[in-house]
């Protein structure tokens, strides 16, 4: 909903103005002067201001010279007597949208808020875009050609030109907000915002606010009414990261909106309504959250109408080649070099090691070898992901193999064997808290969940 602010000194007019945008579903604003409009401005997300020329006090040039002061872009459109037709012509030079003068009809001025409007949408999305590093064509960047990532992009362009909502699952560091954007941007939507939300890095009341806006005073630190992301998402798609940590509360509003496309302000009580695409994503089995009872099974089925996977990059290493050299060129470019190069010996390390950061601990590690490596070229020693720890101490140096493996197995036989064996002792030791144990072994929560996975160890009821 689009919010304008009337400013005039005669009260039966302004009634009429306020009356005739809130039937054309704007929420309005009124002030009897440009003095006390002054503190709505500050205190309000504004999409227009409507203010009379003439008015006692400070006039409609004075208070359009003061809203500029707070909000450079924010249109302003004046109505004026004809016989002031010339000094409204000289505040368009100073910067407003447009003027009217009386007499005008109903048309004349819902056209030009609706003009105003879309512009300073238009403004605000341009200013959003240049703030964003990553760019808005086709699958953003998202490279690798192994089956299962060809699988992805196959449904990404099917789900994409449909409205539906889309639940984006996988471990951290793969690429779910990738999918997020290029589902955004191959879609009917991809001119209107694509906004991002991370459900798990606020609070509740932080989370809330964030999404649904708030109204002055709602709470201590409200000091001023607020557009939450559904709000400025209105028309696009809005991207909800780490759903699975969203409280049960908001849960329930969420799933208010989903259904109803409808919502209130905290601290407010006007119903508005939005037409916003929702696309999820989430590190965790969020099924099995919902039979947990932490996550709504109503709710779930809401946004899992259409799910993609997208697997981690130990389960496709034949992209790491594409990947490596993808990295390559971005830091070429931003380090100001002309070509950063790899040697064979640092690549077959990279295509060795476990990635248990998936594609973001590929892209740390590429980054820091670009800085630190000599004559831009990356060897073998540059390489230090964030999950590995090299030392120089060789404990198996002395180790008799023969004491306790068997003849006659395999390499892959053996490794598992003893990784099993070192996931248990882990789990025994940590008294199955998965989070002690990982620590223990030097693996993350999430790799840690794999492997239990892998050896079919579930986690102990307690």
């Amino acid at each position: 909903m689009h919010t304008i602010l009337v400013v005039d000194d005669e009260p039966n007019y302004l009634i009429v103005l306020a009356e005739l945008l809130r039937d054309e579903d704007y929420e309005v604003f009124t002030a009897d002067s440009a003095t006390a409009a002054l503190p709505i401005v500050r205190d309000t997300d504004l999409d227009l201001v409507l203010s009379d020329m003439k008015m006692p006090g400070m006039d409609g040039i004075a208070f359009m010279k003061k809203i500029k002061e707070f909000n450079k872009n924010l249109p302003v459109i004046l109505i004026t007597a004809y016989a002031e037709v010339e000094k409204a012509v000289e505040a368009m030079h100073l910067g407003a949208f447009t003027y009217l003068a009386k007499p005008f009809s109903n048309e004349q001025l819902l056209a030009s808020i609706r003009k105003a409007i879309e512009h300073y949408g238009l403004v605000r999305e341009i200013k959003r875009l240049r703030s964003e590093i990553n760019p808005r064509s086709g699958f953003e960047g998202m490279i690798g050609k192994n089956p299962s990532m060809l699988a992805v992009y196959q449904l990404i362009e099917k789900v994409a030109p449909t409205p539906s909502s889309v639940l984006i699952t996988g471990e951290s560091g793969t690429g779910k907000e990738l999918v997020a954007r290029a589902i955004h941007n191959l879609s009917p939507r991809r001119e209107a915002p694509f906004i991002s939300v991370n459900c798990a890095s606020l609070s509740h009341n932080l989370l809330e606010s964030e999404l649904f806006g708030h109204e002055k005073g709602a709470f201590t630190d409200a000091i001023s009414m607020r557009k939450g992301r559904f709000e400025l998402a209105d028309g696009g798609t809005l991207f909800l990261d780490e759903i699975g940590e969203m409280p049960a509360s908001l849960q329930a509003k969420l799933l208010r909106v989903l259904q109803e496309r409808a919502f209130e302000r905290v601290g407010g009580n006007t119903t508005l309504t939005i037409d916003v695409r929702i696309l999820a994503a989430t590190n965790r089995e969020i099924k099995d959250e919902v039979d947990k009872g932490n996550f709504r099974e109503d709710l779930y089925y809401r946004l899992n109408v259409i799910h993609i996977h997208l697997p981690p990059l130990r389960e496709r290493v034949d992209d790491i080649p594409a990947l490596v050299t993808h990295f390559l060129q971005k830091n070429a470019g931003r380090l100001g070099k002309d070509q950063i190069t790899i040697s064979p010996e640092a690549l077959r390390l990279l295509v060795s090691l476990p990635w248990e950061g998936n594609i973001r601990e590929l892209e740390n590690t590429i980054e820091r070898a670009a800085i630190l490596c000599a004559d831009d070229r990356i060897e073998a020693e540059d390489v230090q992901p964030d999950s590995t720890e090299f030392s120089s101490q060789k404990w198996s140096s002395g180790l008799d193999l023969a004491q306790f493996v068997p003849e006659g197995l395999s390499l892959s036989e053996v490794l598992n064997g003893i990784e099993e064996k070192l996931v248990r002792q882990a789990l025994e030791n940590a008294n199955n808290v998965q989070a002690r144990a990982a620590e223990q072994l030097g693996i993350t929560k999430s790799l840690l969940q794999y492997k239990m996975k892998k050896y079919k160890l579930q986690r102990k009821k307690k």
